[in-house]
């Protein structure tokens, strides 16, 4: 297993090819094209800032401007849960190389990760748009957690998305479990709902046990709120067991590689 984990530097010139190939898949035969990137969470926050402030206008005290925040946590969200929806599928989908003896079929699920982050970059740039036109600026010593939260989230995702893809070829009800459970974990995340909110803290266990909580509060800390980031040991924590998660799902992909052949 080991020695395949290492390897795994050798197929950079690949996973770099495939996720470049994802990304003109995805809008190939539109108008905009590449350009969507930037729309989709251009007009998904001014939905949100809309609703949120003439429609259903929300006045909870430290979380204004509430699109902002919500925005925040969600655009991570984003990330996370298409990468582990296209992973649950990417390896039954692309049986035709599953079936190539020399293909590592690792790299697909990677790739699912890997093109989901490249859109969650690109929201980050309207994103920065909004924190400077509401004059939010963040810490620049907490902005140094940043890139860590991503290399978090990174390892937690592709953990997830190796595990999934590889029990998916095997258990295809898989797919729609995922549906529906990311729909509960969304609701059971401070996302659309600030962290500190007394009807959270009665539940802290529960939000405590939630490994995307800390994600999520992670980057409003850094991104949104005042004061010094005092989630970092909670981060520090993910970390580690992503990594330990990252490897005992690498290990099991490993050995269950033989068998995607005949399944898919």
């Amino acid at each position: 297993m080991l020695a395949n984990l290492r390897q795994l530097f050798r197929y950079r010139g690949l996973i770099q090819t495939l996720v470049a190939r994802e990304l003109k898949a995805r809008y190939r035969g539109s108008v905009l094209g590449f350009f969507w990137s930037f729309v989709n969470p251009l007009l998904l926050l001014l939905v949100y800032t809309f609703v949120f402030s003439t429609v259903l206008r929300n006045r909870a005290e430290g979380v204004q401007p509430y699109a902002v925040f919500m925005f925040c946590g969600i655009l991570p969200w984003t990330w996370f849960s298409s990468a582990l929806s296209e992973s649950a599928n990417v390896l039954i989908s692309s049986g035709n190389l599953i079936k190539k003896v020399m293909f590592p079929a690792e790299v697909l699920p990677i790739v699912s990760v890997l093109a989901n982050m490249v859109h969650f970059s690109l929201g980050l740039v309207i994103l920065v748009v909004f924190l400077v036109y509401y004059q939010i600026m963040p810490d620049p010593l907490d902005l140094l957690w940043f890139p860590v939260v991503v290399l978090v989230q990174f390892l937690f995702t592709t953990g997830l998305a190796l595990l999934l893809s590889a029990l998916a070829v095997h258990f295809r009800d898989i797919k729609d479990i995922l549906t529906n459970l990311l729909t509960l974990w969304f609701f059971s995340t401070p996302i659309i709902y600030p962290h500190f909110q007394p009807e959270v803290q009665q539940y802290r266990l529960f939000f405590d046990l939630n490994p995307f909580t800390h994600l999520a509060i992670s980057y409003q800390e850094i991104l949104f709120f005042d004061g010094p980031f005092g989630h970092w040991k909670w981060l520090m924590a993910l970390g580690a067991g992503s990594v330990v998660l990252l490897l005992v799902a690498y290990a099991l992909f490993d050995r269950l590689r033989d068998s995607f052949a005949e399944e898919v």
